[in-house]
């Protein structure tokens, strides 16, 4: 008799396996949808004007008094920049999984490329060439939210590889800033290594063929 009703239960298997599989489809897709949202928009004239802004003010004062055509532009590849995103999850959690993605973020920081009579310190970087110097350019670091001594959350510099940037403990303002520079200062060379991202494309030398605004 069981044997019987062996395919029965086969087809009843399949079929409550069918709808398990279908209904976690479904959820991922909602959550899909819902962590998509809305993105966000710019009013193109707006994106322009702010660019002009830039352009016609500080570009041209840079220019003026360095006497340089400078980088207007930097841009990096969405792989980049997901690569970058993740390794801060992943480094980060790796040290303290307790930290949550919205304490999460990355400061860009306004910097320059060296002169060409002193690209020593830029010799290892192979794909960063001379004709790079004196640019302007952005360098990414990580941030951590933390809760400061007057009640406000403020977004810290730290460095995924290095824990004791961590701001696991209520610390003064000065502190993150003075453990950065320790990590990057060291003589140990595992404990200069600090996440950071920089060298996108940037217009000049680039192309401004390819930009619209």
């Amino acid at each position: 008799m069981e044997m019987q009703h062996l395919p029965t239960y086969a087809i009843v298997f399949l079929c409550g396996a069918l709808v398990y599989y279908l209904l976690q489809k479904l959820i991922d897709l909602m959550k899909t949808n819902e962590r998509r949202g809305r993105p966000n928009t710019m009013d193109p004239a707006i994106i322009q004007q702010m660019v002009d802004n830039y352009r016609n003010n500080h570009l041209a004062a840079i220019n003026k008094v360095l006497g340089i055509n400078d980088a207007h532009s930097v841009s990096f590849g969405l792989k980049t920049l997901k690569k970058f995103i993740a390794d801060i999850e992943f480094f980060t959690k790796k040290v303290n999984p307790r930290i949550a993605d919205g304490a999460l973020g990355i400061r860009f920081y306004y910097a320059a490329y060296p002169k060409e009579n002193e690209w020593n310190s830029f010799e290892d970087e192979k794909a960063i060439g001379k004709n790079y110097a004196q640019k302007h350019t952005l360098v990414m670091i990580p941030t951590l939210k933390k809760k400061s001594s007057d009640g406000s959350y403020q977004d810290y510099d730290f460095n995924p590889l290095d824990r004791s940037t961590f701001p696991i403990k209520e610390r003064e303002k000065e502190q993150p800033i003075t453990l950065m520079a320790m990590s990057s200062d060291s003589s140990d060379t595992q404990s200069r290594e600090v996440m950071a991202q920089n060298h996108g494309q940037t217009i000049p030398p680039a192309d401004s063929a390819i930009e619209t605004y």
